[in-house]
């Protein structure tokens, strides 16, 4: 887990050390345990390293293997690393590292760019392939690890957060597509495109290949299908084989490490089963965290009864950690500096300052992000599969957090550029594939919305702490089989009926059987007090009347009654256009 960056010029200049150097201050937190940078004239790679697999100086990166020709820099972990150097052993290749790094490397020389298709794990990774004089640039199938790129005729730059990026000459003007998106979909801007009109990201399961001309070639080498698998099985048998995918998700995530590796636990479901499937296949001395915040208008702010109950019978190694709302205003600022992008999402927060206090203990946690997503468990599901109406009208009523209608009082004239998110979900629901409105759903939020959402904050939020997370319900073998798998047997009895039958035996049932829960941060729900005020300040200072994105007149009124303005997920209206602002103030203006 760590940090990349560089750039391929096709002008005449030669990258300049000074250009990689300021990208990786940026990116330090991604990976402190060591750095290092490659420069041959038109092209430059840079690294910060987290060492988790081969903890020796011989897995450093910028990894240089002289004998084939190639450079790599990489993020992430390849879980079938240890498979694929046996047996690229047996075709005669010599390993000078244990790492997983090299088995990129060679992957890559035997298999050319069809190597992606070989690795099993979270990547996003850097070649440069001197021979064929091209750069080549891959991201995992659910991407789960981040790539950023800004690509012009003189360059192609790119690095692991936003942040790094624009130290470099790209344009910082809103991106309107972008702006809609970010305000309809909680956050979600779905790749290629970011809030900044200078900074692109790479899709899920895509790979570019850019030649030292400026020549980019674009390929998606992994096409999930949503339809019912010809052999049809009984509910019984897809529920036992949905065990055994996640509890070899499990497995393998465990293994692929040289470091301990602990639970980030919630006292939900989903991480309470990781917990149980770990002791199941036989590791022993769990180690668990857990946090919590102030409870406000009688909503809970943590869920210790529930997580309690699952240290108490698997006999975990426990920490849990109690916040105060004054301490989430005041450290606020620093989680939002180390995001990306700008995330909405209430959990953000929590996740920041949880991260910080389980990196002073462990390196590597497993985490329940994707859960939901891949096996139904919101409720907004089951109100989308009643809605009538078009496939658009279903998904939007329940899931779009504002009506275009009021996404143009919100911004200023000159972003009135068409309702792209609506051309976006009709460009994801009529791809081939599906057999039902809801395979169409689940298939849109596992493979791009889950992606910068829920997967993109829980990687921010713990590598700002220098702290790897490894997500079993995101395993791709096990999203190919939910996806195959009949909607109603997901949703039935309020949803995730696969990991609640899973459960049985496993988990108290009053962890089972629970109302379904939210990472719960409710100062950031229901703003009131200093929040509102802090809120209030950010949307009508002078920078942000100057950026010009948002109505001043519509901005008067949600301030002045913000209670009166939440999504249909529950979220805070006020609290989406504050954090934007906020954003781009901390890591675009400054």
């Amino acid at each position: 887990m760590c940090g990349l960056c560089g750039q391929l010029r096709f002008d005449s200049q030669v990258v300049s050390d000074d250009s990689l150097k300021k990208m990786m201050k940026k990116m330090v937190h991604r990976g402190p345990d060591s750095n290092g940078f490659w420069i041959d004239g038109h092209i430059g790679l840079g690294h910060q390293r987290l060492a988790i697999i081969d903890l020796s100086n011989h897995a450093y990166q910028p990894m240089i293997d002289k004998n084939l020709g190639l450079v790599l820099v990489f993020n992430g972990t390849i879980y079938n690393y240890q498979a694929l150097r046996k047996y690229l052993i047996k075709q005669d290749y010599r390993f000078f590292s244990h790492s997983d790094t090299e088995v990129i490397i060679k992957s890559y020389h035997y298999w050319g760019e069809d190597c992606v298709i070989h690795l099993d794990g979270m990547f996003a990774f850097c070649v440069w392939d001197k021979v064929q004089n091209q750069l080549f640039v891959a991201r995992d199938r659910m991407g789960i690890k981040p790539f950023y790129f800004n690509l012009t005729d003189k360059a192609f730059s790119f690095a692991s957060n936003v942040q790094a990026l624009v130290t470099q000459e790209v344009d910082k003007s809103i991106n309107s597509v972008a702006l809609q998106q970010q305000l309809s979909l909680h956050g979600v801007v779905p790749a290629p495109n970011t809030i900044i009109n200078g900074v692109n990201k790479i899709k899920p399961a895509t790979t570019l290949t850019i030649s030292a001309k400026g020549k980019v070639v674009e390929k998606t080498y992994w096409h999930p299908k949503s339809i019912r698998l010809k052999e049809a099985c009984t509910n019984d048998q897809s529920i036992q084989r949905t065990h055994e995918l996640l509890r070899d998700s499990v497995l393998k995530r465990m293994n692929a490490t040289d470091v301990p590796i602990g639970v980030l636990l919630s006292g939900g479901l989903d991480s309470s089963l990781l917990v149980a499937l770990i002791r199941e296949i036989g590791y022993n001395n769990v180690r668990t965290f857990s946090i919590g915040f102030e409870d406000i208008n009688g909503e809970n702010g943590s869920e210790f009864e529930y997580s309690d109950q699952i240290v108490t019978r698997f006999k975990t190694q426990h920490k849990k950690y109690m916040v105060s709302n004054s301490q989430v205003l005041t450290r606020l600022g620093e989680a939002v500096t180390n995001m990306s992008e700008p995330m909405v999402a209430q959990d953000a927060v929590a996740f920041y300052l949880l991260s910080e206090q389980v990196s002073k203990h462990i390196k590597v946690v497993l985490s329940g992000q994707g859960a939901d997503e891949v096996f139904a468990g919101y409720f907004w599901y089951e109100r989308m599969k009643a809605q009538t109406g078009s496939d658009i009208e279903r998904f939007t009523k329940h899931y779009v957090d504002r009506p275009y209608e009021e996404y143009l009082q919100t911004v200023d004239l000159k972003y009135h550029s068409g309702n792209h998110t609506e051309t976006w979900l009709n460009h994801e629901f009529t791809k081939e594939n599906t057999d039902t409105f809801m395979d169409k759903v689940f298939r849109t939020d596992v493979t791009r919305l889950v992606v910068d959402d829920p997967v993109k904050r829980v990687d921010n939020m713990t590598m700002a702490w220098s702290l790897e997370a490894r997500m079993p319900f995101m395993d791709y073998k096990l999203v190919e089989y939910a996806l195959s798998m009949s909607p109603s047997l997901k949703m039935f009895n309020k949803g995730k009926y696969p990991l609640k039958q899973i459960a049985r035996g496993l988990l108290p049932n009053s962890v089972i059987d629970r109302k379904k829960s939210y990472f719960p941060m409710p100062a950031l729900k229901y703003i009131q007090g200093e929040f509102l005020d802090f809120m209030s300040d950010i949307l009508t200072s002078s920078k942000c009347i100057n950026r010009g994105i948002f109505s001043q007149i519509f901005i008067a009124k949600v301030i002045n009654k913000p209670h009166n303005y939440m999504t249909p997920l529950n979220g805070s209206r006020l609290w989406h256009l504050a954090l934007l602002e906020f954003w781009l103030q901390i890591n675009i203006d400054e």
